[in-house]
């Protein structure tokens, strides 16, 4: 039997309801099924398609401006913390559970402006997908842009991602590579015989030492840059000289780089040695210049702050969209086994989102 998902219900006890459906990477059936037939019976003014494990709806009232919501239904393994709980009352009340904070109360927001929202002040697309929490290749939004990709147009996308009920604009890009050296086995006993290639990582380590980061100010908002060894590996055997080591480091680069760019400079500092490229993302400008996103930080009230990561913000930029991150949680207690999200947090996300899309808002 398909969980009934009430769109009009209270914010936190939508979330919860959404965190009660098991939803783990690549097994989202069942939250899909629950969304699709929640906007097919509760939001009859929307247009709904299946994808998959992904929904997506939309209004086509004709407005001069689209946003796209978007946000994933996948998380990542439970870990002692399904079904959720939740732990105090009142102003201080929090909502434990699997996903809590990344990104199901995000995508209760969405799923309440869907229900709430007839006549928005723009078209609004809703894209609920699959698979954000493992690998890129599995991403469903990958599968949406190659299937149906006017689906995925608009003048500003936001990803639910959980963001303090903060705009984060854009996002980081993120370029991986290993770096490797070489040397001679030889029995360990009869050293001079060999060349340790753990030991000839040590320039490796120390050009990683040496790094000063970037932190570069784009459209008044700071971001940092990174350069990180995030894993070592090498040697064959307690009395063996090695012959090979290989050092992954990770390159986390202000939206202002190009992915060349950002490969450029690490084959810069890794001048001598073998580097290869084995995952790269470009990251994504701000864009709060257009006049959609001026709102929503209008709606939202605060600063804006630059998103330190990369999220699927990027993914839309990429398309020409400007696009941020806002949701309620904070990213922090994403993933972690007490993940949880303020109740008030939900319910001032809900109404922000309202607030800026809503018809006749100022």
């Amino acid at each position: 039997m398909t969980p009934r998902l009430n769109l009009t219900a209270d914010p936190v006890e939508l979330t919860a309801a959404v965190v009660d459906v098991h939803s783990v990477s690549g097994e989202e059936k069942a939250l899909a099924d629950a969304v699709e037939q929640a906007l097919r019976e509760q939001a009859p003014h929307l247009e709904v398609v299946r994808n998959g494990d992904a929904v997506l709806a939309r209004t086509n009232l004709g407005r001069e401006s689209r946003v796209v919501l978007a946000g994933h239904l996948d998380t990542v393994p439970l870990n002692d913390n399904f079904p959720s709980h939740r732990e105090g009352s009142g102003a201080g009340e929090l909502l434990f559970g699997c996903g809590s904070t990344d990104m199901k109360g995000g995508v209760a927001m969405m799923l309440s402006a869907a229900g709430a929202l007839a006549e928005p002040r723009y078209d609004l697309t809703f894209v609920f997908y699959d698979c954000e929490e493992v690998d890129a290749a599995r991403n469903g939004l990958g599968r949406i842009e190659r299937e149906l990709p006017e689906w995925l147009d608009g003048d500003l996308a936001i990803v639910g991602e959980p963001s303090n009920t903060t705009i984060e604009a854009g996002c980081q890009g993120t370029l991986r590579v290993e770096v490797r050296t070489t040397g001679k086995r030889a029995h360990s006993a009869r050293a001079w015989m060999g060349s340790n290639a753990i030991h000839a990582a040590g320039p490796v380590l120390q050009r990683l030492a040496d790094y000063t980061p970037r932190n570069p100010m784009i459209d008044g908002l700071q971001y940092r840059e990174g350069l990180q060894a995030v894993r070592i590996e090498g040697g064959v055997a307690g009395n063996v000289v090695p012959d090979e080591c290989v050092v992954a480091v990770n390159h986390r680069f202000a939206p202002d780089t190009s992915l060349p760019e950002a490969e450029a400079r690490v084959r810069e500092i890794f001048d001598g040695f073998d580097v290869t490229v084995v995952d790269a993302s470009q990251g994504a400008l701000p864009g709060l210049s257009v006049p959609a996103a001026r709102e929503l930080v209008a709606a939202a009230g605060g600063d804006p702050v630059a998103k330190l990561g990369w999220t699927d913000v990027a993914r839309f930029a990429a398309r020409g969209l400007p696009a941020v991150n806002f949701g309620p949680g904070d990213p922090i207690l994403a993933h972690t086994q007490r993940e949880h999200v303020h109740s008030s947090d939900i319910r001032r996300a809900v109404a922000v989102l309202h607030r800026f899309l809503k018809e006749g808002a100022d």
